[in-house]
């Protein structure tokens, strides 16, 4: 939709004496970490919330979870500047990085493996989404969200393994050693900060 139909329609709607439905604002918060600061303060400055009820209301409904969990969150304020917090479960990309065991995922997916997951792994993650409101609603069965989590797994460049065993994830290790060797500049030489060479 163009921006001249956008606003034809938003002042027809307003003539009409409709108000204009709320827009919900989608935001990760960690959990029991709701600050007034950037970037949680300007997002809720702009629409009139109040800063320091909000964090407080956050924080108590996240004391169980383990502090600084990225946690989905959904909110939707009213006219009148209350709001409704739908919280929902960290993002994809957090379980599988926890479930592998690794801080990040691969800078070059396909051609350095990251880590090492297994299908068992992953339907317990997808057990743990199903849980998230977001995903009730759309009503995604397992079999599908499995499959979604194996390309979300293989594009954080981890490798997906049918049984995870001791030699699959020593594998694993010597297969990301051999290429980081490989990568390295030759005759000892690194980069620093600025890109240029040092010896």
């Amino acid at each position: 939709m163009s921006r001249a139909a956008r606003s034809v329609r938003a002042a027809a709607g307003t003539r009409s004496g409709q108000a204009a439905a709320p827009r919900p604002v989608r935001i990760l918060i960690p959990a029991g970490g709701a600050a007034p600061g950037p970037p949680l303060g300007p997002v809720l400055g702009q629409r009139g919330v109040s800063i320091a009820a909000f964090c407080k209301d956050f924080n108590e409904r996240t004391r169980d979870i383990k502090p600084g969990v990225p946690l989905r969150v959904r909110l939707l304020v009213n006219p009148d500047r209350t709001y409704s917090l739908t919280i929902g479960t960290p993002p994809t990309s957090y379980f599988l990085k926890a479930v592998a065991g690794v801080e990040k995922g691969s800078s070059r997916p396909g051609h350095e493996p990251a880590g090492v997951v297994s299908l068992a792994q992953l339907f317990e993650v997808a057990v743990a989404k199903q849980r998230d409101p977001v995903v009730a609603t759309r009503g995604t069965p397992l079999p599908a969200l499995v499959r979604s989590l194996v390309g979300s797994a293989r594009s954080l460049g981890l490798l997906v393994v049918p049984r995870l065993s001791p030699q699959a994830v020593a594998e694993a290790q010597r297969r990301r050693r051999e290429l980081q060797e490989a990568a390295a500049p030759p005759g000892g030489q690194d980069e620093d900060d600025g890109g240029a060479r040092r010896k």
